[in-house]
């Protein structure tokens, strides 16, 4: 009896100690808060001190423009987690990061898509289906601003390579007018290519006269002594020698 009973409460003792564990490391971490991913969202809270305001209170075309300003650092930040994510995933299976700024990321992914669904819901309230391209049209937006931050840099650009590897002049276009050309005398056509003479026509045969009876002659074909297709293969092949000739000279030979 004591040699079942020391094997059964062993299995109950692991068991329930790794329960316990499990229960208090869930609810410490449940408890814990991990530092943000992102730093604080300040499109959203422009946002929200704007509908707060009652006196007097925000236009509508100012909630709009709000509302695109925040969906255009939700983009921003939706971009930074697709390119952070398989990154981060990758070092944390090697090692070198800890769970912490994993379970930041993955609590940066839960914020956003509550984001996201509350932006559209903002969006449908003024324009009916507008939460479905205000995203779109906040990455155009977007877009947009790099592009022009881009061009106003090319001055300081340009003057950090001058300061650096010394001024050199730029090549000029110089497009002067075309001096207006005399008009050129029309070349006269030309005259149409001799045309080749024809081949002279075969002469026809007349058409023999009707007999004073009323009777056809008989065709000119048969008169002027043509042959059919048999007769002229008949012609142009030689005559083989006859079976009895070639008897008679094995005959003769024998």
């Amino acid at each position: 009896m004591a040699s079942v009973l020391i094997p059964v409460l062993y299995v109950f003792i692991v068991f329930g100690s790794l329960l316990v564990f499990s229960y208090f490391y869930r609810r410490r971490n449940a408890s814990k808060v991990y530092e943000p991913y992102f730093p604080p969202h300040h499109e959203r809270d422009v946002y929200f001190s704007l509908m707060q305001m009652s006196d007097p209170p925000a236009s509508e075309s100012l909630l709009k423009a709000a509302l695109v300003r925040r969906a255009m650092t939700d983009v921003t930040r939706i971009i930074r987690l697709r390119e952070d994510k398989p990154a981060l995933q990758n070092l944390l299976q090697k090692g070198s990061i800890g769970d912490d700024l994993w379970n930041s990321l993955l609590a940066a992914e839960k914020e956003m898509e509550a984001e996201i669904l509350e932006v559209a819901a903002e969006a449908n309230a003024y324009v009916e289906g507008w939460g479905s391209v205000i995203f779109q049209t906040a990455t155009e937006m977007m877009h947009n601003e790099k592009m022009r931050s881009l061009v106003e840099q090319i001055p300081a650009i340009r003057a950090e390579a001058e300061r650096k590897y010394g001024k050199t002049a730029l090549p000029r276009l110089i497009v002067e007018a075309a001096a207006a050309a005399p008009p050129t005398p029309s070349t006269p056509q030309q005259s149409s290519a001799p045309s080749t003479p024809s081949t002279p026509a075969r002469p026809e045969t007349p058409s023999s006269a009707k007999s004073s009876n009323g009777l056809a002659p008989p065709s000119a074909s048969a008169d002027s002594g043509t042959f059919s297709d048999s007769d002229r293969s008949v012609a142009s092949s030689p005559r083989s020698p006859s079976k009895s000739s070639s008897s008679k000279k094995s005959k003769k030979r024998k």
